[in-house]
């Protein structure tokens, strides 16, 4: 009788917002909106998630912006800063999260990761932190890709990229559907908490020691 056994860990494979560093249209549109009430209202209305998650999935600031202002044409000045002023949207690194990069890259451990992040916007973002991300041997760029998670397409991209087998590689989102759909594809999925339960989980899997 053959009896299946599953590929060792040999890879970590990361989500970059709010697993990496935190994000949050908030942490631009704060700085530029002074009444609380009125801030609320541009991310609801104007600014939305959705309306975000078309550069994420391939389409040009230059389009979405247009279609944006001719619906509000009041909020002209905030919506054109979201392009050039994108970076402000991100904070600072989750913590103790770097520490854990390092420590991996140290131990040999090949390191990739998957991003829902607009095409336009990614190379500035990685260029403001080159210590941690040319630790990362391939990075996934849905907006690159024009394939965005958890569309299981991305993560079949991303083990074909990458060289991964099903089960050799764990993967860490904060995004329950995102981890799901990665866990149907094959990647061993984690829901990122914090840093410390992640490393936990690492140490089970025999990536890193006690």
């Amino acid at each position: 009788m053959t009896v299946d056994v599953p590929n060792p860990v040999k890879a970590v494979v990361f989500d970059v917002g709010n697993v990496l560093y935190h994000w949050d249209p908030r942490f631009l549109y704060e700085r530029l909106i002074d009444d609380d009430q009125a801030l609320a209202a541009f991310l609801r209305d104007v600014v939305t998630q959705e309306w975000h998650f078309q550069h994420d999935a391939g389409r040009p600031f230059a389009e979405t912006s247009a279609e944006l202002i001719a619906r509000y044409p009041e909020h002209e000045a905030l919506i054109a800063a979201w392009g050039p002023r994108f970076n402000e949207s991100i904070g600072g690194p989750v913590l103790g999260m770097a520490g854990i990069v390092a420590e991996l890259d140290a131990a040999g451990v090949p390191l990739y990761a998957i991003t829902n992040f607009s095409g336009e916007f990614w190379p500035p973002f990685r260029a403001t932190a080159p210590e941690l991300f040319d630790r990362f041997r391939d990075v996934v760029v849905s907006g690159d890709e024009k394939l965005v998670k958890p569309d299981p397409a991305i993560y079949a991209l991303a083990l074909r990229r990458f060289g991964l087998a099903k089960g050799e590689a764990v993967f860490v989102d904060d995004n329950l559907a995102n981890v799901a759909a990665a866990d149907a594809a094959g990647l061993r999925a984690v829901h990122f908490w914090d840093a410390a339960a992640f490393r936990a989980e690492l140490v089970r899997l025999g990536l890193l020691p006690e």
